[in-house]
């Protein structure tokens, strides 16, 4: 899985950097930079997604909205 952390910042106003990281789904979240040894800490990202019809396809088929084996 590749997972988003974010620097956290040691003074007011300074931005954090983000990075993008690989690790297995049972790993802990890092508390610092593999590499450069900063503090980071990971960002939950929202968890909603939409699912739509290909165009041209079935509109009800299934509770996707898609055909047999012909998913979105």
């Amino acid at each position: 899985m590749t997972y988003l952390y974010e620097t956290i910042p040691l003074r007011t106003g300074d931005k954090p950097r983000h990075y993008e990281i690989q690790q297995g789904m049972n790993d802990a979240p890092l508390t610092r930079h593999p590499t450069t040894g900063e503090a980071i800490r990971r960002v939950i990202l929202g968890g909603w997604g939409l699912v739509t019809p290909k165009p041209g396809g079935p509109t009800n088929s299934g509770n996707c909205g898609c055909g047999p084996g012909d998913c979105c």
